[in-house]
């Protein structure tokens, strides 16, 4: 039992086959965090889900790949191998991409080409089951990938060893860096056979590939791995060990019977001694394992709640335009920063200071940064707070009206309503009302007046009419956007108030035909100014330049008039993002200051702790922490019921903290 028993190449005194299983991790990591990095904003614009059920289920995903390594442990030390379930897992974690990649094709189920699916339940199952078959897969193989690493070196080469732990987890982020830089860039793409759409097929195609890629890498290395046997079905014998002390102690709980060192010494009529030392110091590493789990419970909200805050952020920095999914790109690349600097000169710095920084050190400090990372993140999003819109609740509409009038419009309403009246003078509009989804709207023009009843009104919704006066009261509604742009786009819908039909173009692209008093659709608009051109039923051009267009706000454009330039007045519906994304960047640094310390530490320290018998198991710990870390923001998020963004950041630092 053991290594096979033949001369391993090497290169810079490492094995050569470590290069194989380090390439083989980058392209692996990139499959994943490529797909993840763009997760959330899949369930929430594509399925169109809400923030928390999106949060519920991306969080749900992660600790599902979390919990798998144990299953993969399992199956690597007691029965395939770490060679062979590496690949067998990898299969399947393949096919789970390739399947969330077919799930994310809008026109599959578009059959009236409106550009919407028509059968959301079955694109929601197919990514189900993607999704579970992705976390089997990457979840299997996690633990064995870096023990088999580990495998690779022999007792005298301790310090290669430690540095590979340091290379395997720079090869982690460099895979995901470059993925959450190309795969949110993947996504903005407008892909389809009937409709354009944002290319989500593709932002999970390219990760699909990939792991492909990985598959063969890892295979290509064969001939020269050191591949360390199975040593039988090591977790029943754990299991039935502590079963058996267990019972022995409490058979034995007279004071009569002397107690014994250690309580696992209560085995010893049964089980060897050597299996029961190496199950106390798999038991002592597991016993501080215990809080790291919230570590992991604030970090791996970056890619939900993080993301999250940054759709209601500014993400112009000049030359480029960062999406809210991109931002997770900091982290990686302060990672392959952080980790030489650490390891280079921090750690060496610390040793000649004659501080004793051990590994248990490291990993509380690690704690302590992630913790103050959300501290300042909450900071941030009171600072976000104010500036974000208020939307209608679930038995409520807001109402704005437009006169679009020659003379002042009195607007009223129930009496019951307690509101007062409200008078707009010509092309003016009001702010949006709060009002019951029953309700009655009042138009008055001088003498005449005319009621209004909400008919066909949704609840949670923002509703826009337009009054005009001649000889009579004229009003038409139109449902308005009821949620902040995506992806930092401006939402712009124009109003025709001429008396023909007009073209809107937007810098050459055709927008639509409006007609006469009556609303154009939706476009999403860009940053910055856009040249607005209109040609009329009767032939007239017109053009005008327009304002500079912020990130991630809404208005309607009222069309005046159209000669040789065009006439127009903008109605804020919803102000553009001011805080700017850049805030982000301290409470990144303090997170991945705590990674460094924390995880690659926890990485090296569950292997060098674990029985050789035991090396997959005791990784599988280890990754079991940021299952139960994700289980319990899941927790939190439920428990507390809360949609404010800042009281769920808070919220999650409090158990921590309490650790």
């Amino acid at each position: 039992m053991g290594r096979a028993d033949k001369s391993v190449p090497g290169c810079f005194g490492y094995p050569l086959s470590i290069f194989f299983i380090v390439i083989n991790e980058f392209c692996e990591r990139f499959s994943y965090y490529g797909m993840r990095a763009v997760l959330v904003l899949y369930f929430k614009y594509f399925l169109r889900w809400d923030d928390n059920l999106s949060t519920v289920v991306y969080h749900t995903f992660v600790a599902i790949c979390y919990l798998t390594p144990i299953l993969g442990a399992i199956i690597a030390d007691s029965w395939l191998g770490k060679f062979k379930t590496i690949i067998y897992l990898s299969i399947v974690y393949a096919v789970g991409q390739v399947v969330m990649s077919v799930s994310a094709i809008n026109d599959l189920t578009d059959g009236n080409r409106d550009g919407v699916p028509d059968t959301i339940p079955l694109h929601v199952a197919l990514s189900m089951i993607g999704l579970v078959l992705i976390a089997l897969g990457t979840g299997g193989i996690k633990p064995c990938v870096a023990a088999f690493g580990g495998d690779q070196f022999d007792e005298s080469q301790d310090k290669q060893r430690s540095r590979f732990f340091s290379i395997f987890y720079l090869s982690i982020n460099a895979g995901s860096l470059l993925s959450t830089i190309i795969t949110p860039i993947l996504r903005g793409q407008m892909c389809g056979i009937h409709t354009q759409q944002k290319c989500y097929p593709l932002a999970f195609g390219v990760p699909a590939a990939l792991m492909v890629v990985a598959l063969v890498v890892f295979i290509a290395g064969s001939g020269m791995y050191s591949k360390v046997s199975p040593q039988g079905n090591i977790i029943v014998k754990v299991i039935k060990c502590i079963s058996f002390a267990i019972k022995n102690r409490y058979r034995n709980r007279s004071k009569s019977i002397p107690k014994r060192e250690h309580w696992m010494d209560w085995a010893n009529e049964k089980y060897d001694e050597l299996l029961i030392a190496q199950i106390k110091m798999v038991l002592k590493v597991l016993f501080l394992y215990i809080p790291l789990p919230m570590f992991w419970a604030l970090f791996d909200q970056q890619g939900s709640r993080w993301t999250l805050q940054a759709d209601t952020m500014n993400g112009n920095f000049g030359a480029i335009q960062i999406q809210p999914d991109q931002m997770q790109t900091v982290n990686p690349i302060l990672i392959l920063v952080l980790v030489p600097v650490v390891d280079i000169i921090v750690y060496p710095l610390i040793k000649k200071c004659k501080l004793n920084f051990t590994p248990l050190r490291k990993i509380t400090v690690g704690m302590f940064l992630a913790a103050m990372a959300f501290v300042v993140a909450a900071i941030v999003q009171r600072e976000i707070d104010p500036t974000l819109p208020k939307f209608p609740k679930i038995n409520e509409v807001q109402v704005k009206v437009i006169n679009l009038g020659t003379e002042n419009l009195n607007v009223s309403y129930k009496e019951n309503l307690n509101l007062p009246s409200e008078t707009l003078s010509s092309y003016k509009a009001s702010a949006y009302m709060d009002l019951p989804v029953d309700s009655t709207i009042y138009f008055t023009y001088g003498n005449i007046s005319q009621g209004f009843p909400f008919e066909g009104f949704s609840g949670e919704t923002r509703y826009t009419y337009i009054v005009r006066n001649d000889n009579r009261v004229e009003a038409i509604w139109d449902e308005d956007i009821s949620r902040k742009p995506e992806q930092g786009n401006n939402a712009i819908k124009f109003i025709n108030n001429l008396q023909e039909t007009i073209t809107v173009m937007v810098d050459n692209e055709n927008v639509t035909d409006i007609l006469p008093f009556s609303f154009s659709n939706y476009t999403m608009l860009k940053l910055g100014v856009k040249t607005i051109k209109g040609i009329t039923e009767s032939g007239k051009n017109c053009s005008v330049q327009s304002m500079e267009f912020g990130f991630g706000s809404s208005y309607t454009i009222i069309i005046k008039e159209c000669s040789s330039s065009m006439s127009i007045d903008y109605i804020e519906d919803i102000k553009a993002n001011t805080v700017h994304m850049a805030l982000q960047i301290p409470q990144y640094f303090l997170i991945t200051c705590g990674e460094v310390v924390f995880s690659v530490t926890g990485l090296e320290f569950s292997y060098s702790q674990a029985p050789s018998n035991m090396k997959s198991v005791l990784q599988a710990g280890w990754l079991l922490t940021v299952a139960v870390g994700n289980i319990i923001v899941l927790i939190v998020a439920g428990a507390s019921g809360l949609s404010e963004q800042v009281k769920s950041i808070v919220i999650n630092i409090v158990p921590f903290c309490n650790a």
